[in-house]
């Protein structure tokens, strides 16, 4: 979210003000650490220290929401509950000293920036209205406070509005430069290091990867149940019904008949539900249609209307036509179930290296990621690929599923049924 040009200054001015705030904070956390020798220090550190990263929170929150600048919070999790533990943890995290440092930083040179950034405005503003001051106001206001610098009299009050103007010019050409400027300092000291960044990427994918192993491990034990207590039952029985009509073929064909017809459905009903396992595992029009095709034979068993909008100028690689798939299928799923939508609508698209795909509902909203429902499975599935998933779902609705999957332009394939529907 980028804020109007006009709300600059004003930005400037208040994060100026909070800079010189911090001065408070840093110097409270200061004083704390020699403390902990004495004991004195451990119960203000256990305030002051959580004071620190609000406060760093609310800058990582207005430097990402005004400015688009966005930085992690970098900070570790204690691997045991307890508030030692917690201190022990906090203390040894090069976050919370780079916090501190940023404080001090802020407060110098983030002052500065942010205060000049405002002054270049407030001052292009205060020389543009000169005119109009010296017809407001009597004669003399401004000598007291400021002596003759500032004497309003109708010769100079329009010879300094030139002045404004090149004060306005150099704000439109710096005004955001210096706010940015603050922004990437604050980031390099309150964003994660390189290192940190290497830690919770591998983090990352080691719980992306167990969490792949024990999905993978859930199917294969789903569809040996699945086999087991299926197909493999009516083949089973199949077999015991064609057993006992060529027994009974000789002296009772009517009933060895009957035996037949019983084990032609049953062997109908097992290829019926081998289908469906199939189906579950990659489903056959996925194959054959791609995923556009896929998605709108899908579409077409909803029970409300739902668009498709599909461009992507070729097929993706297989593993993710059929992650994309399945994140589709149950995100509808989950409309179908708890949305009482009467419209949804799918978007699928290629941009900057990743597929994009959007799933919307006009339903009563309130979606949210859950352990164990099928939005956290989604999740789950898109994290195997380094996906992924948002959720936009106020309560009155529309909900807006967001996922993205990792997918290089030299990956498409392009074939005759690749296009743009």
């Amino acid at each position: 979210m980028r804020f109007p040009r006009v709300a600059q200054p004003f930005v400037a001015l208040g994060l100026a003000v909070l800079a010189e705030i911090g001065i408070a904070f840093f110097v409270l956390n200061v004083v704390s650490v020699p403390l902990i020798a004495v004991w004195v220090g451990i119960p203000m550190l256990l305030v002051f220290v959580p004071c620190v990263r609000w406060f760093a929170n609310c800058h990582r929150t207005i430097l990402s929401g005004f400015l688009g600048v966005r930085i992690e919070r970098p900070y570790r999790k204690p691997p045991m509950p307890g508030v030692l533990m917690w201190l022990r943890t906090t203390l040894s995290d090069p976050a919370t000293w780079r916090d501190i440092a940023w404080l001090l930083v802020n407060a110098v040179i983030g002052f500065t920036l942010n205060l000049l950034s405002a002054v270049l405005f407030l001052a292009s503003l205060f020389y543009l209205i000169y005119p109009f001051l010296v017809w407001v106001t009597p004669d003399g206001v401004f000598d007291r406070p400021f002596g003759g610098l500032f004497q309003l009299n109708p010769v100079t009050a329009f010879a300094m509005v030139p002045l404004g103007l090149v004060a306005f010019l150099i704000w439109s050409a710096s005004g955001e430069r210096l706010l940015r400027a603050n922004a990437y300092l604050a980031k390099s000291l309150l964003g994660p290091t390189e290192s940190a960044q290497l830690a919770i990427r591998v983090r990352e994918l080691a719980e992306s990867r167990a969490e792949t192993v024990d999905t993978q491990a859930a199917e294969l034990r789903r569809i040996e149940r699945d086999l087991h207590d299926g197909a493999q039952a009516r083949l089973a029985a199949l077999s015991m019904n064609l057993g006992m009509a060529e027994e009974m073929v000789a002296r009772d064909p009517k009933q060895a008949a009957a035996l037949l017809t019983e084990a032609r459905e049953s062997a109908s009903t097992a290829l019926s539900e081998l289908r469906d396992l199939v189906r579950g595992i990659h489903p056959p029009v996925l194959a054959d249609r791609g995923l556009d095709g896929a998605i709108k034979a899908l579409a077409l068993t909803c029970p409300f209307k739902v668009d498709v909008m599909y461009d992507v100028p070729g097929r993706p690689p297989a593993p993710v036509e059929s992650a994309a798939y399945f994140a589709v299928a149950e995100a509808l799923a989950n409309a179908v179930k708890y949305s009482a939508a009467t419209n949804a609508w799918i978007q699928i698209t290629h941009e900057d290296e990743r597929l994009h795909i959007l799933v919307g509902d006009d339903g009563v909203g309130g979606a949210t990621v859950t352990p164990g429902g099928g939005l956290y499975g989604i999740q789950r599935r898109l994290a195997a690929f380094d996906g992924t998933l948002t959720v936009v779902s106020p309560t009155g609705g529309p909900t807006t599923v967001i996922m993205e999957l990792p997918c290089e332009s030299s990956s498409l394939k392009i074939t005759p049924s690749s296009g743009t529907a």
